[in-house]
């Protein structure tokens, strides 16, 4: 047989767990006006009790105590707002970034390939390295770049395979709207060469 469960009308607890509230009492003044027997069977009926629930009647019905709940939620209210703010944020910074993948020859048919802008997206560029690393059998290693941020440099010409690695690893994130730039940066040859051949 199922047992009917009251629920505190101040916050909205069973009468049991009241306590944890922070408006315990509150919660037996209505307790008490609207469930006298539970309330005999929590708190019970002595004097001392009494006069305990005479106090607790002042003090839930001054306005002190309801305007300084009032002003705390109105807080968390604030501080649950500006935190969807941020995330919103971060998010629509995340979405305006975008990742580059720039490969780079090196000397005659050499070339490295080097991610950046990936810091943005809470990734780890050490173990992404080692991935890539593993993945390719290459050397791979973490630096700074001009701009002064972390770019993940890849020895090899393996620029397609990294931008489907790239873009698997955005979707699996939930960020398959991120531009992900490729650039095929050619070294340029020396005009000294140049007038030295003719």
């Amino acid at each position: 047989m199922l047992r009917e469960v009251i629920y505190c009308g101040i916050c909205s607890y069973p009468p049991e767990y009241c306590e944890f509230s922070g408006k315990l009492k509150r919660c037996k003044v209505w307790l008490s006006e609207n469930h006298a027997d539970l309330y005999a069977k929590l708190y019970g009926t002595d004097d001392n009790t009494q006069e305990v629930e005479a106090v607790t009647n002042k003090l839930a019905e001054s306005s002190i105590g309801e305007a300084r709940e009032e002003k705390l939620e109105k807080d968390l209210l604030k501080i649950q707002k500006k935190q969807e703010n941020r995330e919103q944020r971060e998010l629509a910074k995340k979405l305006s970034s975008k990742v580059i993948i720039k490969r780079e020859a090196r000397t005659k048919r050499k070339f490295i390939v080097a991610i950046s802008g990936l810091e943005v997206f809470d990734i780890d560029m050490k173990k992404l390295a080692k991935t890539f690393a593993s993945r390719f059998a290459t050397g791979c290693s973490v630096s700074k770049n001009a701009e002064k941020k972390e770019e993940v440099v890849i020895q090899g010409d393996v620029m397609d395979e990294v931008e489907t690695y790239i873009h698997s690893l955005l979707e699996e994130k939930g960020l398959k709207d991120v531009k992900v730039e490729t650039i095929d940066a050619k070294k340029k040859k020396k005009p000294a060469a140049e007038g030295a051949a003719k």
